[in-house]
């Protein structure tokens, strides 16, 4: 076997996470548990976050609010957006309604961003949008 191949073979990318502190000024102190998304994954939010038809004939919309949800409610460990009991304090029923009530809106475009540098996208945003919007 190659180099490559041995360093990919004791490296897998299914359990890469990191810990992202200072998110902002108003998390300073605070710190988030990311875990990376695989391709996978990536492929699903970007389907689930594109509006089939709603342009016209055959046209697609990205939702990227819906894809930072995705990404953010499914790839921070640490609070867990989906944990029920966490839901139950907060006074909410979904992980989307406890991200809005726990985060600004750019905390969780950060985070989303956070994610996608630790699965391997080193683009911006907009380009990832326009990637969506091709898919």
């Amino acid at each position: 076997m190659s180099e490559l191949t041995d360093f990919l073979m004791e490296h897998p990318v299914d359990d890469i996470r990191e810990t992202v502190r200072d998110l902002s000024p108003r998390l300073k102190g605070f710190s988030f548990q990311i875990k990376a998304m695989s391709g996978q994954e990536y492929s699903d939010y970007q389907r689930m976050s594109t509006i089939i038809g709603k342009r016209g004939k055959g046209g697609t919309d990205f939702n990227g609010k819906k894809f930072n949800e995705l990404v953010v409610i499914n790839h921070v460990m640490t609070p867990s957006f989906k944990d029920a009991e966490l839901l139950k304090k907060a006074g909410v029923t979904t992980s989307e309604q406890f991200l809005y009530k726990s985060l600004l809106a750019g905390e969780i475009n950060t985070l989303a961003m956070k994610i996608m540098e630790l699965s391997g996208f080193h683009q911006d945003m907009e380009e990832l949008v326009e990637e969506g919007k091709n898919y």
